[in-house]
């Protein structure tokens, strides 16, 4: 059964869920919804579907059975709310919103309509990241010493002018929540697989201490960060590091760093730079030739360089989980947790002492 699919919010990222759809068996786009009428009709005749004014008259009009949420961070929470009134499946780009608490909101509207509401974190479809959590599965690196995240990007001030990234009120938050939330998400997932967490489903990371500055952009082009560090600790001792920027012209390569008594992995944009184990196995070799160079410049300095391949795994894997009546890997208590983790070293910032991650 084909799967009906209506997008909120047009912006840069539908493009790339309409991309991912169009390439889908078993998908149709069939509406999207924006307020500029001029960017709603291009993107209906560009896609073949129906443009809405307003994400509910497009659910009162169209039968729908998943709403893609493309809106921007800080206004995911209404669009999914009306979706739960019209019992339509919510996949959500991330964050699923700008704090946990909107989260929540979105979990119990989710929760008492039946429907299912799942997050987007495309890096985990990346198969390179995930070599990384399988050996970490594996147990390979042995106790985990390090886990580490790293985005050292930039952003003109062209890209916040006049737009909502970097806003408090839809940004939530600046270098961490926008850009280098990918990151948060790819490591402590990477080191939940090793144990990082302990027995506990919950958030693997237990404290951070960090600290957080705008030192690139003017306060009138950006009221957030663009510049931030932290300290991990995970609930197994594990110590991490991460770096967070949109102040580093002209913007490096996106690093991962992995590592234990066992062994040591680092990814460099989607090139793995180091894949050394102290038991090496004959595939490693194998691993080391698949995954040994890299063409992408990703997201460095330029937000639409990112291809779309990664998106379209995630969104095949949310309507392939949902048409077997099977569980999703990023349901919302798992979208939840990168969002928990950035608020954490937000109020550390703020407060200028460790905070736990309840």
């Amino acid at each position: 059964m084909t799967a009906r699919i209506a997008i909120a919010g047009i912006g840069a990222v539908a493009a790339m869920h309409a991309e991912s759809i169009a390439d889908i068996d078993g998908a149709e786009l069939v509406a999207g919804s924006c307020r500029t009428a001029e960017r709603g009709r291009e993107f209906a005749a560009e896609y073949d579907c129906t443009w809405y004014g307003d994400t509910e008259t497009m659910l009162d009009a169209e039968t729908v059975d998943v709403l893609s949420v493309c809106t921007p961070s800080g206004a995911h929470l209404q669009p999914a709310l009306v979706a739960a009134d019209h019992g339509v499946d919510v996949l959500c780009e991330k964050p699923l919103e700008i704090t946990t608490d909107r989260i929540d909101e979105m979990v119990a509207a989710a929760d008492e309509a039946g429907i299912r509401l799942g997050g987007i974190f495309n890096q985990r479809y990346n198969p390179v990241v995930r070599q990384l959590r399988e050996a970490a599965s594996d147990g390979r690196f042995g106790d985990l010493s390090v886990a580490n995240a790293y985005v050292p990007w930039w952003r003109d001030d062209d890209y916040y002018d006049g737009a909502w990234q970097g806003t408090e009120a839809l940004d939530g938050g600046g270098a961490l929540m926008n850009q280098s939330i990918h990151g948060i998400d790819a490591i402590q997932w990477i080191a939940s697989a090793a144990g990082a967490g302990g027995e506990s489903d919950g958030n693997p990371i237990e404290e951070v201490f960090a600290y957080t500055a705008r030192r690139a952009h003017d306060d009138d082009i950006v009221e957030v960060e663009d510049s931030a560090v932290a300290v991990l600790r995970y609930r197994d001792g594990t110590l991490g590091q991460v770096l967070g920027a949109t102040s580093m012209y002209p913007g490096s390569l996106k690093r991962l760093q992995v590592a234990g008594r066992g062994g040591t992995a680092e990814i460099e944009e989607d090139e793995l730079v180091t894949w050394r184990f102290r038991d090496e196995r004959d595939e490693d070799e194998t691993v080391r030739a698949e995954f040994g160079e890299t063409e992408s410049g990703g997201g460095a300095a330029d937000p639409m360089s990112i291809d779309y391949a990664n998106h379209r795994h995630n969104i095949d894997d949310f309507l392939d989980a949902r048409r077997a009546d099977e569980p999703y890997m990023l349901d919302a208590s798992e979208a939840r947790k990168a969002v928990e983790i950035i608020e954490a070293i937000y109020e550390s910032a703020e407060r200028g002492e460790p905070v736990r991650v309840e």
